[in-house]
């Protein structure tokens, strides 16, 4: 448990290092076996309550407080180092539908953590040498920010990048103050959801200061994508790997076999610990799970020996059986060795995208820009979205690796505009897999666009034309979206055109960002600016060639 004689965030990670540590099983299968009733479910509290509460199970930890405690206790007595909090839904957007006072999101998510404190205090007290951990339960909600739910307008969303992030700060702000050990974000299956939900924990830590390791894990289909973004597994680690998580993994929606070869591929490219919490199989036609607790342990055992695991546990199916033949199984296999892959510039969208210094320049299609294609600026004005659609999948299809979207016009709405064309191009199957790269002299616009990408992008561009103070304020932002960046020849004097000014500026850009808030230097794409060639002017005739000289260096 978090508590101020130890250091979650230096022990847990130690641990880990030392043995594969074991998650606990189902809440929602052992709930179900408490056969809740609605006067269970209000409690006295909640009797009058104007609509029904008996499928918001989490409600359990202010009306059912030992019962919880209960179930969290068989999964420590099982062999869980790891106990989660019954606060899957718990979220201000998560728990809409029940129409609850606002303040009993709050009252949930401390209430659950006491729960499972309490069975975590039982259990040290009978054995002092083995610490157990409270991770707070944080779940996906039922809005999707990458696609439409309605059919007939696919640039629609029925949530916001912001609600998603504030949604989440507020619970992770709960269930860490209520003194969970760590986060679990579980059961994602929109990666800009999980995206939303970092940023906010993210701003948490930042205007705190307290800060407890992070878990995330995410749902993939048996194709290896996630269940409705659609994002491969190699590219969800692109989106993802600007924040600093303790984890990330799968739960959910499949068993362990059909796991199997994407959990591989995980290991293989994520630079974290690595969890896996699947589900007994796959639900039998009466909805029930039939992978016995023996065979889960065989199969988990053969993940941990394959080198993939660091935390194990289960999902739906899963019981106290299962996660005492889960780790009598994993007992004595090594944890996965976190490695470091090459410093690459990884990009994605549903797919992945990584720029090697073996490969041939990039091509990036601009003619979904609106200062740089008429035809294209005329579609936006018009308000035909439709055919404009079109222009990115051209690019795409005649090779564009990136497409560079631009929605600058003094007769558009910027932000509305890169918002609705965002979210139109997210739906296409055909455009999505690439990059995006959001163009724009405004920052307003640039922000807006990083709220719709699911993927990792680029951001063309910032410079320091406005001082340090906004160059890095830019850039932390940037970072924590998780975009790469184009960062200009241009500074407070003006836009470079001579070659030792470009360099100067450049590499003034470049130690800013790298030494004074970390930006990775592989996420940096400098442009030294070559400005207008062939004008006739004297003055201008050395561009190309200063240019060309400034990038040489």
């Amino acid at each position: 448990m978090n508590t101020p004689d130890r250091d979650v965030n230096s022990l847990i990670p130690s641990l880990l290092e030392e043995r594969i540590l074991i998650l606990d099983g189902a809440m929602g299968t052992m709930i179900q076996g408490l056969q809740v009733t609605e006067e269970m479910a209000r409690g006295k509290r909640f009797a009058n309550h104007h609509i029904d509460l008996q499928n918001f199970v989490d409600i359990l930890c202010l009306t059912q407080p030992d019962a919880i405690s209960g179930i969290h206790l068989k999964y420590l007595q099982a062999g869980a180092d790891i106990v989660t909090t019954n606060t899957f839904g718990s979220s201000p957007v998560g728990m809409e539908e029940f129409r609850l006072p606002p303040e009993v999101m709050r009252e949930i998510n401390l209430a659950a953590v006491r729960c499972a404190k309490a069975a975590c205090e039982e259990m040290e007290r009978l054995d002092p040498s083995r610490p157990r951990f409270v991770a707070g339960s944080i779940g996906p909600t039922a809005k999707q920010t990458s696609i439409s739910t309605d059919v007939s307008d696919a640039a629609y969303r029925n949530a916001t990048f912001d609600q998603m992030a504030q949604s989440y700060y507020e619970q992770a702000a709960a269930l860490i103050e209520g003194g969970a050990d760590l986060l679990l974000l579980e059961t994602f299956i929109d990666t800009l959801n999980l995206k939303a939900g970092l940023f906010g924990i993210q701003r948490y830590w930042d205007e705190t200061g307290r800060r407890i390791p992070v878990m995330a894990s995410l749902t993939f289909n048996a194709a290896g994508v996630t269940f409705v973004s659609s994002q491969s597994v190699e590219a969800m680690w692109n989106s993802v790997a600007h924040f600093p998580l303790l984890t990330v993994g799968m739960n959910c929606a499949l068993g362990p076999q059909l796991m199997r070869p994407h959990l591989e591929e995980l290991s293989q490219v994520a630079e974290c610990f690595i969890s896996c919490h699947p589900n007994a199989g796959l639900p039998n036609e009466m909805g029930k799970y039939d992978l016995s607790p023996g065979e889960m342990g065989e199969m988990l055992r053969d993940f941990g020996k394959q080198g993939w695991l660091n935390i194990a546990g289960g999902c739906c199916g899963t019981t106290p059986a299962h996660i005492s033949a889960i780790a009598a199984a994993l007992q004595s296999v090594k944890p996965h060795a976190r490695h470091a892959v090459e410093p690459y510039t990884r990009l994605s969208g549903t797919l992945p995208l990584t720029l090697r210094p073996d490969a041939n320049f990039m091509m990036i299609g601009e003619r979904t820009n609106v200062t740089g294609s008429r035809a294209f600026a005329r579609l936006i004005r018009n308000d035909e979205f439709e055919p404009a659609v079109e222009v990115a999948r051209q690019q795409v299809l005649n090779g564009a690796s990136v497409i560079d979207i631009n929605m600058d016009d003094a007769l558009l709405d910027g932000e509305a505009a890169m918002t609705r064309f965002l979210n139109l191009i997210a739906g296409e199957p055909e455009i999505s897999p690439v990059p995006v790269m959001i163009d724009s002299s405004k920052w307003s616009i640039i922000e807006a666009g990083l709220k719709c990408i699911q993927g990792k992008g680029i951001v063309n561009s910032i410079s320091l034309k406005d001082g340090e103070a906004d160059f890095l304020a830019k850039a932390k932002l940037i970072r924590r979206y998780g975009a790469a960046v184009v960062v200009m020849a241009f500074d407070e004097q003006g836009q470079a055109t001579e070659t030792t000014e470009k360099v100067r500026i450049c590499s003034r850009a470049y130690e800013l960002l790298t030494k004074e808030i970390g930006f990775p230097p592989q996420d940096i794409i400098f442009d030294p600016n070559i400005l207008t060639v062939a004008t006739g002017m004297s003055e201008h005739d050395n561009y190309a060639v200063n240019f060309i000289e400034a990038t040489r260096l």
